[in-house]
């Protein structure tokens, strides 16, 4: 069917996993840290589980090195054990039962047994307080003036393979630890949050003959069709303020680029090559990056949003596809082996439209469907190796990559 084909083209545009990148910082350059469980009555599994999330934010904030040994002390005590007492910083936390049916996280973060932060948090679900590990490791960032890191607490979606022709679509935290599917059943595919508050998505449903384009509603539960195309149809890219769609259209059979108005409901046509045009992104100063075959290999270029040519952006590599971008930067994905027997080697890579800056951000496997951070100072992606399919982190200042196993399925799309 036409609509198959178009998505399989469309994969292989925008189609990975060792996370080795180089090091700025050396370890011991770091203040060390360490985490004491003051839980007295809680569920044990919980209590670990909720542990294991301190200590996997603490170091993904790259500000410290962790002890990952699980120390025990009273919460109210005035000074750290006799364990701890050697680390630069020690994290304590209580968990408990609030009231109706509340939990409540006690938190405090010493320096030298003084109290440098405290603070209370509360959730009114179990499964949820992997967002409050996220919240303290948030705070505890602020405090010590480090880059933002507001992608911690934000929500990711993600759509999964589960069998041939079906999937799932499903909201997670960026560790995979909480995940809710919210969609199920068919084939739904490429979810793209709609705004910032994260209170609605868009999703390409191939359930029918037609590919369409719908928004959930969160809030509501009820779901809006956008628009119909045959071919393909997909929603590349959400303006800051919701207002515009980047969509992926192919009604006369080769996909283009459409700019779509949310208000007016109204699309325009911004590629017309008689080729492949997937994967709009926006940019800054009124352009959008995209993937094109132009060249007679997958490319990245660009053009004004309002008319003008096509600029090529990318000059390294034979086949460059599934970009990004954020201000200047563009990251996309590269084939770098060309092996007829073993799967190939496809890497992300930074670049500057200012300068001929250059960076390749992984090593070795499928890496795929880069995202910038709000900020643009972290990198989502979905690595694929050894049958393994995870949600990666690259944060750019640090140089350090972090990767979060998917226990079912294969990741198809992502967003945060």
């Amino acid at each position: 069917m036409r609509y198959l084909l178009g998505i399989f083209l469309v994969t292989l545009l925008l189609s990975a996993n060792d996370a080795t990148i180089e090091v700025i910082k050396k370890a011991d350059s770091y203040a060390s840290i360490a985490i004491e469980d003051a839980t007295e009555s809680f569920e044990t599994v919980a209590s670990r589980q909720f542990f294991k999330n301190i200590v996997s934010d603490m170091n993904v904030l790259s500000l410290f090195n962790v002890e990952r040994k699980h120390y025990i002390n009273n919460y109210d005590d005035s000074s750290t054990s006799l364990e701890t007492r050697a680390f630069d910083y020690v994290l304590r936390y209580r968990l408990r039962h609030g009231d109706r049916d509340n939990i409540m996280v006690d938190m405090k973060l010493l320096h030298n047994d003084s109290v440098m932060m405290e603070k209370v948090y509360k959730m009114s679900k179990k499964n949820l307080l992997v967002f409050v590990a996220h919240s303290i490791a948030y705070d505890i960032n602020d405090m010590m003036g480090a880059a933002p890191v507001d992608w911690m607490k934000k929500k990711v979606i993600f759509s999964k393979l589960t069998a041939p022709g079906r999937s799932e679509i499903v909201i997670s935290d960026y560790t995979l630890t909480y995940q809710h599917t919210i969609i199920k059943g068919a084939l739904n595919v490429f979810p793209q949050w709609a705004d910032n508050k994260q209170n609605a998505f868009y999703y390409t449903s191939l359930s029918k003959d037609i590919p369409t384009l719908y928004k959930m509603n969160l809030k509501t539960g009820t779901k809006e069709k956008i628009a119909t195309s045959d071919g393909m149809l997909v929603c590349s890219d959400v303006s800051d303020d919701g207002r515009k769609l980047l969509l992926t259209m192919a009604p006369s059979g080769q996909p283009d680029i459409y700019l779509f108005d949310t208000l007016s409901k109204q699309k325009k046509r911004l590629t017309t090559y008689r080729g492949i045009d997937v994967n709009g992104q926006f940019m800054e100063d009124n352009k959008i990056a995209f993937v094109s075959n132009r060249l007679g290999y997958p490319n990245i270029f660009s053009k004004k949003l309002n008319g003008g040519g096509v600029e090529q952006m990318v000059y390294y590599g034979r086949s460059n596809a599934a970009c990004s971008a954020h201000n200047e930067y563009v990251v996309y994905k590269s084939r770098e082996s060309n092996n007829e027997f073993k799967r190939n080697t496809f890497n992300l890579h930074l670049i500057s439209t200012k300068t001929d800056f250059i960076r390749r951000l992984t090593a070795t496997g499928v890496n795929e469907y880069p995202r910038f951070s709000t900020s643009g100072d972290t990198i989502l992606f979905i690595k694929n190796y050894q049958q393994q399919s995870s949600v990666g982190i690259i944060r750019l200042q640090e140089n350090k990559s972090f990767l979060f196993p998917l226990k079912i399925g294969k990741l198809q799309s992502i967003d945060w």
